[in-house]
This record gives C-alpha cells, sequence and structure tokens, in this order.
C-alpha cells in the first residue's frame, strides 16, 4: 500500500484527484504502478487503476492478470471494479471506503456479482486513514485553497489560458 500512496501523493503536481495504485505479480513483486491523470491527460477514463492494469498487462504479455493483485488507496468506482474484473485479478485490496461512487461494496459491489464470470477476493480499509486524510486535504483545498496551494478552478483556469496563447501563436 505504501507504493499505492506514494503514486496517490503524486497527484498533487497534476491536480488529480489523490489516488494511486499497484498491481502485484503472483510472487509479490510490484508489476506496475499507476495514479489518477484525468485532469493531467484530460481523459476521463485515466484512473489509477486503468492505468497500472494496463501497465501490468504490458509487462506480462497479456491481459490475464491471474494470480495478480490490485492494490489501490481509494475504493474502486464501477469503471475500475469492472476492469479488475475482467483482467482477472485474484484480488483487490484497498484503502479508504468511497461511500458517492465505490463499487467493491460501498454503493455497489461489481466485484460479487454472482452473474459475473470472476470475482476477485476483496480486502478493504488497508491504510484507509492516510488515504482518506490524502482526499480530505486535496477537496479542502479545492474548496478554498489555503495560501501557496493553487485551487482546481484556478489550475483549470491557467490551463486554459495557456491553451489559447498556444492556439493564437499557431
Amino acid at each position: 500500500m505504501e507504493a499505492a500512496l506514494e503514486q496517490a501523493r503524486a497527484c498533487a503536481f497534476s491536480g488529480d484527484v489523490p489516488v494511486g495504485a499497484v498491481v502485484l505479480g503472483p510472487d509479490g513483486c510490484q508489476l506496475s504502478a499507476g495514479r489518477n491523470r484525468r485532469e493531467a491527460d484530460a481523459d476521463p477514463t485515466a484512473h489509477a487503476e486503468l492505468l497500472a492494469l494496463r501497465a501490468a498487462a504490458a509487462v506480462r504479455g497479456q491481459w490475464r492478470l491471474t494470480g495478480c493483485t490490485l492494490v489501490v488507496t481509494l475504493e474502486p468506482c464501477t469503471m475500475c471494479a469492472g476492469a479488475a474484473v475482467l483482467s482477472r485479478v485474484e484480488r483487490i485490496v484497498y484503502g479508504a471506503d468511497d461511500p458517492k461512487g465505490g463499487a467493491v461494496g460501498s454503493l455497489w459491489d461489481v466485484v460479487r456479482d454472482r452473474r459475473l464470470n470472476h470475482r476477485p477476493e476483496v480486502v478493504a480499509g488497508i491504510r484507509s486513514d492516510e488515504s482518506a486524510a490524502l482526499l480530505r486535504r486535496f477537496f479542502a483545498g479545492q474548496r478554498g485553497a489555503p495560501e501557496g496551494q493553487i485551487s482546481y478552478d484556478r489550475l483549470r483556469w491557467s490551463r486554459v489560458v495557456a491553451e489559447r496563447a498556444r492556439l493564437e501563436s499557431v
């Protein structure tokens, strides 16, 4: 979980929600890592889990991640929970619950749906206090950024201004 938390902390530089993920191979060694990059890449699907799962599949040279563990700081959403099921990970380990969008037991329970052909084991609450603290700090900054910290709106506006200037110079 420490490696996933490090990925989440790195989101501070891109203005993304601090969520980090790693995929561990069957032997427990880290295959890949990912962090939210939706803002950085302007990609609605650039969630930490998807990026980590894609990278792990590339390392293994196959889409089936049988025997692997997905470790993530926040309970996966429906998209990411579905990707974990489809990739056949053996286990999902996560930190903080997500009562507004979690799909591994909080709001929905995609991974335990008996209609699906694969149901990974779920281990919840690992270092949840640290994971939740990162999220609380991030969202507090979005509501009214403390001095020295840029708010999401200011970050987004600075990107708009930079893009306009780039387009005008072409």
